[in-house]
């Protein structure tokens, strides 16, 4: 249910970002769901990690999505800031190479087609935080391309899994 939970707060962030790299919503007005994912994701990460419940593998997921918390945070910052997010540019290129082991052992140990379906999720991801260090830390002129990936991850790797995950549909 964490999942569900967690994916369909990627889904709206990534969603709303794409809209927002699309100049439909307002730099400052895109920081309120930037802060709202990041809380949601590090509240799972808290829980993962520092919970009753914590072992090896909850402290692994924790860690991966502290990668999504940040990212979030990082936005919302660069927005209050005015920064032109280099920085966080830089930090994607990080996430986007840790992407690749973690959709090899996440393939390698699929046991499900839901757990294949997750793996996937991560070359998806992987590839839109690498469009974010092409744009933001290299300047690559990609700036249409990246908002229509983002939108689109959001809508089919958060929003429609996380709200059937919650509706215990898959």
């Amino acid at each position: 249910m964490i999942l569900g939970f967690l994916l369909f707060y990627v889904g709206a962030v990534l969603f709303l970002n794409g809209l927002w790299l699309m100049a439909r919503i307002q730099d400052r007005e895109i920081v309120v769901i930037n802060v709202v994912s990041g809380l949601v994701a590090g509240a799972v990460v808290v829980q993962g990690a520092f919970g009753a419940g914590a072992e090896a593998a909850s402290i692994r997921a924790a860690a991966l999505t502290l990668m999504f918390s940040t990212t979030y945070f990082w936005v919302a910052y660069n927005r209050f800031a005015g920064v032109d997010g280099r920085g966080l540019g830089w930090f994607s290129l990080f996430v986007a190479i840790t992407t690749i082991p973690v959709f090899v052992s996440g393939l390698t140990a699929a046991a499900t087609g839901r757990d294949i379906w997750l793996a996937g999720n991560w070359v998806v991801w992987g590839v839109l935080w690498f469009m974010y260090f092409l744009l933001l830390a290299l300047g690559k002129p990609i700036l249409k391309q990246t908002a229509w990936v983002t939108l689109l991850a959001g809508i089919f790797t958060g929003w429609l899994p996380g709200w059937l995950l919650l509706d215990g549909l898959m």
